[in-house]
């Protein structure tokens, strides 16, 4: 894509963030006017609310859905960034951020916080470190036997993805069906309808940082998406760049599934969009992707809670989304595999 055309789309598409993200905090349950949120909540001549009904505005636009604005924003984007890294770092079109264990790893995570710990701050917790030590457990898979690394490290993600499945079933079994199981299947299906501006503001630096960091290491994914070889005649420590880049994905993946619990195929779908749009540019592919991301998860959102009576999971919305467009891309590829 020519680079004038390329900024015209970035500012397009962060002007279209801005702009949902604004009149997301009115949509819901209780409709927020936009007069009430343009005047700060503050009584105005110009409106005829109550101080009872602004604050009750006030509570639900600042406690509520900014919160959770900003969470689906963080998250599609890192997800979205995580999709584009490691499907250039394998060289491989249908991957996803869960290829290393990631998702599996923070899923028994969270699952074993809420049914020992019984509080979402543990969830929390224990979803970030399940995921690293689950990628940590594919990596080690990965360097204790000898082989191509790129397949070995496939493989070592999917017995971590395994285990950590099968961890998830033996939680789910033991827990309690009236209490505990339903917290957890509930976790299961993804949301940000528990976000709180406390989470999110101790998950947003790091994502943020880690976004940032695969954004400005586009010209490597370039070289490694050329393959290793020759991405080690061209000077680059491959196995440096790609545990550097294992490690932030690993980071920002685990962050997103304590945030918001599992949200599917949105590191599949956005990367192949991103690049019907960009062309096959990293440099050009991570920054887009970036946006169409977070634009993506926020509507996704926005539709599950204000298109229905009760919120539907968005884990459920972003899988039946994504299937449709999966078999779009088949129908585009297939002829490619033979």
């Amino acid at each position: 894509m020519q680079k004038r055309h390329y900024y015209i789309l970035l500012l397009f598409m962060s002007a279209a963030l801005a702009v949902t993200g604004f009149f997301s905090l009115h949509l819901g349950t209780v409709p927020v006017p936009v007069s009430a949120t343009l005047s700060g909540f503050l009584p105005d001549a110009q409106n005829s609310f109550s101080g009872a009904e602004l604050e009750t505005f006030k509570t639900v636009v600042m406690q509520i859905r900014l919160p959770r604005l900003l969470a689906a924003v963080l998250c599609g984007a890192a997800l979205a960034v995580s999709g584009v890294t490691y499907q250039s770092m394998f060289l491989n079109p249908l991957v996803s951020p869960d290829l290393l264990g990631v998702l599996a790893g923070s899923a028994f995570g969270a699952s074993l916080g809420l049914l020992f710990g019984k509080s979402l701050l543990t969830a929390h917790l224990f979803a970030f470190i399940a995921g690293i030590i689950a990628v940590g457990f594919a990596v080690f898979l990965a360097r204790l036997f000898p082989g191509n690394r790129l397949i070995m490290l496939i493989m070592g993600g999917v017995i971590s993805s395994s285990l950590f499945t099968s961890l998830l079933s033996v939680v789910k079994f033991v827990a309690d069906p009236h209490n505990e199981l339903p917290a957890i299947v509930h976790w299961l299906m993804g949301g940000f309808s528990s976000v709180t501006m406390s989470a999110v503001s101790a998950a947003a630096p790091f994502l943020i940082i880690g976004i940032t960091v695969l954004n400005a290491m586009s010209s490597y994914l370039n070289i490694l998406s050329m393959g290793e070889e020759e991405a080690a005649t061209l000077g680059i420590k491959v196995s440096t760049v790609r545990n550097l880049m294992i490690a932030v994905t690993t980071m920002i993946c685990s962050i997103t599934v304590a945030l918001g619990g599992m949200v599917g195929w949105v590191g599949l779908m956005i990367p192949h969009i991103t690049r019907m749009i960009t062309g096959p540019d990293n440099r050009q592919v991570l920054p887009a992707a970036t946006l169409i991301g977070a634009l993506y998860l926020l509507v996704t959102d926005i539709f599950c809670r204000a298109a229905f009576s009760t919120e539907l999971p968005i884990g459920i919305m972003t899988s039946l989304m994504g299937v449709p467009f999966f078999i779009f891309v088949l129908s585009r590829t297939s002829g490619r595999w033979n």
